[in-house]
């Protein structure tokens, strides 16, 4: 958005040649950047700015497409968008539009899209990776050699149907068994893609919870974090009643940090004891566990990180010091004792979380699709269906529908206004 060092304006469809001549007086060669002086319907000059030309439809959108490098001020941008305003034929694009059009006119498919939108929102260097692999189309390959063994498959089924001889019985068992063998390599192979985490996780961060008995030291460790005062920090036990957020990012890693109030037995009054009720409730969602309190009181987290906290505290009491031996690690968020060492944990144990190079995670709605593939690709050999071509053939039918999804061939309509709603206005 201006003011800007430039600002770029692009026209694209039938009429996106005859406005770059309004404007610009000529049509320069195509895919070559051009110095003009630019002037509205009343031969005012408005800029003098770089024009590009680019015929459709090997484009950005696959149509007819003219780009004006602008100076970036607020006033020269008005004055060229009013100028193409008051051109025949044009109007002013909506959020997403051009990636739309890119879509409808097959320069992208849907997961394309997905990516794109991602990497526009992407504040984070695990967002970026993930979201270029989607735009660069990593998901939407696999997709595609997945549909070209369906369709092997496919035509396999229809030649037995129409050409194999009725009467022979084993012929079509024979057929029958080496599809159903093909679909269930398949079928383990889009397994191993849905047991990746999902992009989400890497969108809105992963959940790390500090959780732990009241006066732990689990505001003072937030506040460390976020390196600034997030919490309330008091000697008076139940202070933190609510669960506290905060996005953060470690070695570009984005996640989403809470702090929550202390989990004890007995003796909470009535508003502390809703806070307890959420922080247990946000332990068990959490991606990864920080735990400050006597390792024995941990609850069962697959990801838990133990801390004796406080270590500037403790240090000379034996009681304290063995509890400590049993922890992951003493810390101190007051004197910065242990900090890093917590902070390499964490991100060593998210990565475990987060896709590995090279690989691409899937958002809700591929893993929708993926997974109704799967289960259409999934017969159990002594099942009634394994015998009969007819029904093996309408299942792979049915996957090959559920894959066309993913990419945006069939039944994307109801999703389209929502995806490219999420652009903005010059893309």
């Amino acid at each position: 958005m201006p003011p800007a060092a430039i600002g770029v304006v692009r026209v694209s469809g039938p009429a996106a040649g005859a406005a770059l001549q309004a404007l610009a007086g000529r049509l320069p060669a195509p895919r070559r950047a051009v110095l003009a002086e630019l002037k509205n319907g009343d031969g005012a000059a408005l800029d003098r700015a770089l024009i590009l030309w680019f015929p459709g439809p090997a484009t950005a959108t696959g149509e007819d497409l003219a780009e004006l490098h602008l100076h970036g001020g607020r006033a020269v941008v008005a004055a060229v968008e009013a100028a193409l305003a008051a051109l025949p034929g044009l109007r002013r694009a909506e959020p997403g539009e051009f990636t739309r059009r890119a879509f409808e006119n097959g320069r992208i498919d849907l997961a394309e899209a997905e990516g794109l939108a991602d990497l526009l929102a992407a504040e984070t260097e695990s967002q970026r990776v993930q979201a270029l692999g989607m735009a660069s189309g990593h998901v939407s390959r696999a997709v595609a050699g997945w549909q070209d063994r369906l369709l092997g498959l496919m035509a396999g089924a229809e030649a037995e149907l129409n050409f194999a001889d009725e009467d022979d019985v084993e012929v079509v068992e024979g057929a029958a068994r080496r599809l159903i063998s093909g679909m269930g390599a398949l079928s383990d192979e889009l397994g191993t893609w849905l047991a990746r985490p999902a992009a989400e996780v890497i969108a809105e961060g992963l959940s790390v919870v500090i959780a732990g008995p009241p006066n732990a030291g689990k505001s003072t460790l937030i506040n460390a974090l976020a390196q600034r005062e997030l919490a309330i920090v008091s000697p008076v036990e139940g202070t933190t009643r609510d669960v506290i957020e905060t996005p953060l990012a470690l070695d570009g890693i984005a996640m989403r940090f809470s702090d929550t109030a202390g989990i004890r037995g007995g003796g909470a009054d009535a508003i502390e004891a809703i806070g307890i009720d959420r922080a247990k409730a946000a332990v068990e969602a959490a991606d990864i566990l920080l735990w400050l309190g006597r390792p024995k009181e941990a609850p069962e987290h697959p990801r838990c990180i133990t801390i004796a906290p406080q270590a500037d505290r403790w240090r000379g009491d034996a009681a304290a010091e063995a509890d400590a031996a049993h922890c992951d690690l003493a810390l101190s968020a007051a004197t910065g004792e242990g900090m890093d060492k917590l902070h390499r944990m964490i991100v060593e144990m998210a990565r475990t979380l987060l896709p590995r190079e090279g690989e691409a995670a899937l958002r809700q709605r591929q893993r929708a699709a993926l997974a109704e593939a799967k289960q259409w690709l999934t017969v159990e050999a002594d099942s009634r269906e394994a015998g009969d071509l007819i029904l093996l053939a309408e299942r792979l039918r049915l996957a090959a529908t559920a894959l066309d999804r993913i990419t945006g061939r069939a039944g994307v309509e109801e999703m389209l206004d929502a995806l490219f709603g999420r652009f903005c206005i010059g893309k």
